[in-house]
């Protein structure tokens, strides 16, 4: 009996000691969240009730900024804009980058399939500004380079960027072009780590192309699938270099985003209490799609396949 005490005793001990290191270990990402994610998200909860501009005392408001947030038309603007670019750049991305993943991972040769990984997700390590400031230049509606040979074909100028169907037209091949590469990557690792024992046994059952793809690698794909709609949503929720270099906003309002919006009041207009709710307000519609995107993926994401 008393070895058995002594056993459990030392047991402890051990798990006592593997929890300790477990928390030493996570202290680094715990200090540098609470400094830089979470100490921030609760000052700005606290600064939305504040008149704030950084020279002046903040003056305590109440719920005036939350009033006016309820009735700026700007904010319902700027939200519409963001979900028209949900509705696109999520679509593009998600499937785009699972087609390319797809057809990289078909082919035989282990060269080409590294030169092809290399080539697609290379745009993704050049800053966005630098991009940005090249694609302005090349779809320019009137010295634009895509224009210029489209006027030596004797075309007329295309409206790349002063139409407002055009506009996110040419925002969604940026985008393409330039983020596509992080989805893809996630894809190809994900189809790299389906066992190949699922399509062996298709092949003999006679499996199609298109059976084995829709019945054995998209579901066994569907924990990567969730994770690459997740991480664009909220990337795309935050879009601000593109509409901010590409276009400024416009044309009109027509790209202006609500990250775009926050940029505007809290660093150009310098109300930095209002800035600080409209922040708050997409933190929270952020975590509000999360939520149900996690609650939802138990009806069709696919972990346990081994």
């Amino acid at each position: 009996m008393k070895e058995n005490k002594k056993t459990v005793s030392v047991f402890q001990k051990k798990k006592r000691a593997d929890n300790i290191a477990g928390y030493l270990f996570l202290l680094p990402a715990i200090v540098t969240f609470l400094l830089f994610i979470g100490g921030p998200m609760i000052l700005s909860l606290g600064l939305s009730f504040f008149d704030y501009n950084l020279i002046q005392p903040p003056e305590f408001t109440g719920l005036k900024n939350l009033r006016k947030f309820l009735i700026d038309p700007q904010v319902r603007v700027s939200f519409a804009n963001t979900f028209k670019f949900l509705l696109i750049l999520v679509p593009v991305h998600c499937i785009g980058g699972l087609i390319l993943a797809f057809m990289v991972s078909s082919v035989r040769s282990s060269r080409l399939k590294s030169v092809y990984r290399g080539a697609i997700y290379f745009p993704t390590i050049v800053t966005t500004a630098s991009v940005a400031i090249v694609w302005a230049y090349l779809f320019g509606t009137d010295t634009g380079v895509i224009n210029y040979f489209v006027r030596q074909l004797g075309g007329t100028n295309i409206p790349w960027l002063t139409n407002k169907v055009m506009v996110y037209i040419t925002i969604a091949l940026f985008s393409f072009w330039k983020f596509i590469g992080t989805a893809f990557l996630y894809y190809f690792i994900g189809l790299q780590n389906i066992p190949d024992v699922y399509y062996e046994a298709a092949r003999i059952d006679g499996a199609g192309t298109l059976q084995v793809f829709f019945r054995i690698t998209l579901p066994l794909l569907s924990s990567t699938i969730f994770f690459v709609i997740v991480t664009n949503i909220i990337s795309v929720f935050q879009i601000f270099e593109e509409p901010f270099i590409i276009t400024n906003g416009g044309p009109g309002t027509a790209t202006k985003t609500i990250s775009f919006y926050i940029y505007e009041i809290a660093f150009k207009q310098v109300k930095t209490g209002y800035g600080c709710l409209l922040a708050f307000s997409v933190f929270l519609i952020i975590l509000a799609v999360t939520i149900i995107q996690f609650a939802g993926q138990k009806k069709w994401v696919t972990y346990d396949y081994e």
